[in-house]
C-alpha cells in the first residue's frame, strides 16, 4: 500500500493525524521501536539469554523484521467470544491450521492462540513462525454467563511446544483482579525462567466503568495505569485497546465517591483529546515505551475494517507503538482478503513518511 493510499483511507482525518506534533510528553522522552530494541532496552534488564533469543525471534519475522514493531494475529476468539460466533463468517478457521497459515501468508510476527489450536500444529509450524501461547481465557458457557479469565495449561506445555512466548489478560478493576495479577505474574516469571517472552492483555472490567453514557473502559487514563500494572509485573509487551476518551478517574469520583488517584496535570499536561496524545499516554505508562505497547484491532465491522485498521496502526505508530495485534478484522474474511488487511496494516510501519509525532 502507497503512502497515497493510506492517506486517502484516513480520509478527513489524514491531515489531523499525518501532521499532528505531541507537546504533551515528547517523543524525545521515549524508547522508540528500532532495529535494536531487544539490544537496546532488553539486554540491560533482568531477561535471561534465552528469553532475549525469544525476543529476537518475535521482532525478527515476517514483513516488519528487524524494524523495531509487531503485527501479530491473535486468535482465541474461539473461547472469548465462542466458537461459533467468531468462525460463522469464515468456518475454515475452525481448523486451526487456517489460523496459522493466515499468520503465515499475511507476514505476521507471531501468531497467538490457543494451547489446542498451537498444539495441533506444533510439529508442522512452530519453527516455521513465531508461538505464542494465550495461557487464559474468559469462557462464555457458564449460565449465567460470568466474566473472569482462568488457566486453561501449563507454562511447561507452552514450552514444549516451542512457543517463543506466553499471553495473558488481566481484567484490571474487576472483583477478581486480585487473583489474576497473582497467577500472571508468576506464569510469567516460570515463562521467563523457561526462556520465553511475556505479553499481556492489560483490559479494564468492572461495569462501574460505564457512567453517564460513556464507556471509559476505553479511558486512556484507567488503561495508562492498567499498562503500568502489566509492565510492573514484568510484561515485555502490552496489548491494549486504542483509548477513546479520557477522565476516567474523574468520572468515578463524583457524588462523594473515591476511586484511586489522580491528578489534574493528567487531564492539563499530559494529554489531550487528539488521539495520538491519549495514546502517547499509554505508552508513556509503558514505562515510556521500554515495554512495547501493541493496540488490537477490535470487531469486525465489514466494509470499514481496512481503514477502520489503517487508522489504528497510524495512531499507534505515532503515538510511539509498537504495532497492532489485529484478529477479528482479518481471520472474518475470505483468506485473501484477511492477508491484504494485515499487509495494509504493516505497510504503515514500513511507511517511512509516517514518523513518531
Amino acid at each position: 500500500m502507497t503512502h497515497a493510499e493510506i492517506v486517502s483511507l484516513l480520509g478527513d482525518q489524514a491531515e489531523s493525524l499525518l501532521t499532528h506534533t505531541c507537546t504533551t510528553i515528547p517523543k524525545e522522552q521515549l524508547h522508540l521501536p528500532g532495529p535494536d530494541f531487544v539490544d537496546r532496552i532488553y539486554g540491560p534488564s533482568n531477561r535471561n539469554i534465552p528469553t532475549l533469543r525469544s525476543l529476537h525471534a518475535l521482532y525478527n519475522h515476517g514483513r516488519l523484521a528487524g524494524t523495531g514493531y509487531l503485527s501479530i494475529l491473535p486468535v482465541d476468539q474461539g473461547i472469548e467470544h465462542s466458537a461459533g460466533a467468531s468462525f460463522a463468517k469464515n468456518p475454515i478457521y475452525f481448523d486451526p491450521e487456517n489460523i496459522v497459515r493466515l499468520a503465515i501468508e499475511g507476514g505476521c510476527n507471531a501468531v497467538a492462540s490457543t494451547f489446542g489450536v498451537l498444539a495441533a500444529t506444533a510439529r508442522k509450524y512452530a519453527h516455521k513462525i513465531p508461538f505464542i501461547v494465550k495461557i487464559n481465557h474468559n469462557e462464555l458457557l457458564t449460565y449465567p454467563n460470568k466474566f473472569d479469565q482462568i488457566m486453561f495449561g501449563t507454562i511447561e506445555d507452552a514450552w514444549n511446544m516451542g512457543a517463543v512466548a506466553v499471553g495473558a489478560t488481566i481484567y484490571f478493576g474487576s472483583e477478581e483482579s486480585s487473583r489474576q495479577i497473582v497467577e500472571v505474574a508468576e506464569a510469567f516469571a516460570y515463562a521467563h525462567e523457561l526462556g520465553m517472552a511475556t505479553i499481556l492483555w492489560c483490559y479494564t472490567r468492572n461495569s462501574a466503568f460505564k457512567r453517564d453514557g460513556k464507556d471509559y473502559h476505553t479511558a486512556a487514563d484507567l488503561t495508562g495505569q492498567a499498562n503500568h500494572l502489566g509492565v510492573t509485573i514484568q510484561a515485555d509487551i502490552v496489548k491494549q485497546k486504542l483509548p477513546t476518551l479520557n477522565g476516567g478517574y474523574k468520572a468515578l469520583n463524583t457524588g462523594g465517591s473515591s476511586y484511586g488517584k489522580l491528578d489534574e496535570r493528567i487531564y492539563t499536561h499530559l494529554t489531550t483529546d487528539h488521539p495520538i496524545d491519549l495514546t502517547r499516554y499509554q505508552v508513556a505508562n509503558s514505562y515510556m515505551g521500554r515495554a512495547g505497547l501493541i493496540n488490537s484491532g477490535g470487531e469486525s465491522k465489514g466494509a470499514s475494517d481496512l481503514a477502520d485498521a489503517v487508522f489504528t496502526a497510524v495512531v499507534n505508530k505515532r503515538a510511539g507503538g509498537q504495532g497492532l495485534i489485529s484478529g477479528r478484522k482479518a481471520f472474518q474474511k475470505p483468506m485473501n482478503e484477511g492477508v491484504a488487511l494485515l499487509h495494509a496494516i504493516q505497510d504503515v510501519y514500513l511507511d517511512a513518511e509516517i514518523t513518531v509525532a
